[in-house]
């Protein structure tokens, strides 16, 4: 059955907004795997080649639509808590982070799993705040801990953006909590102390 045009179908002089449109909602369908540039022009009810007016290629449409994913992010981090400061607080908003990949995982894989232009100026800009935020947030809530900022805040990372992925990948058991796994995951990683070496 042919695609219908999206409902948010092209409109006079908003092509590119109809066209990242368009993609997520390919995205949330169909994954990774449905989005191209000429499906995109399918469901935003335009020529094959519009959408190359202004997205040069495949991934250049997915940074495009990355970019947007990560503005979205980091008001989803920062509504979690208005001033995190606490490993409570880093907690929190770790779990945040996991509900966001949970609520929209086609949007996440594109973000993080999914070909982009590394040079990609709207893209980068983006990504760079939601590092800043995490690294930001590290230093507020271990202050006193002696470990660099930048590597504390990538360990956290890695750990909730891998929990990410192993919810939306159904990995992990989903009678326990989301919250509650991630808020002890983050607090073992934070509280684990070396063993003493023989």
């Amino acid at each position: 059955m042919p695609s219908q045009p999206s409902r948010a179908a092209y409109h006079h002089g908003d092509l590119r907004a109809a066209c990242l449109r368009a993609a997520r909602e390919l995205l949330a369908e169909e994954g990774g795997a449905g989005l191209s540039l000429r499906a995109v022009a399918r469901r935003a009810g335009v020529s094959p080649t519009a959408p190359y007016r202004h997205f040069a290629d495949r991934q250049s449409l997915v940074s495009a639509v990355a970019a947007e994913g990560y503005r979205e992010l980091a008001g989803y981090l920062a509504a979690a808590h208005p001033a995190p400061e606490t490993p409570d607080d880093l907690a929190a908003v770790a779990g945040a982070y996991v509900r966001f990949a949970l609520e929209r995982p086609g949007l996440f894989r594109a973000m993080f799993a999914e070909p982009c232009d590394p040079d990609h100026d709207e893209r980068v800009a983006a990504n760079s705040v939601v590092k800043a935020y995490v690294e930001d947030l590290v230093k507020r809530a271990f202050p006193h801990t002696g470990a660099d900022a930048g590597d504390l805040a990538t360990a956290v990372w890695a750990l909730v953006h891998g929990l990410a992925f192993l919810h939306i990948d159904s990995k992990l058991d989903a009678s326990a909590g989301v919250d509650e796994r991630v808020r002890a995951a983050v607090h073992a990683l934070l509280t684990v102390k070396a063993g003493n070496r023989p």
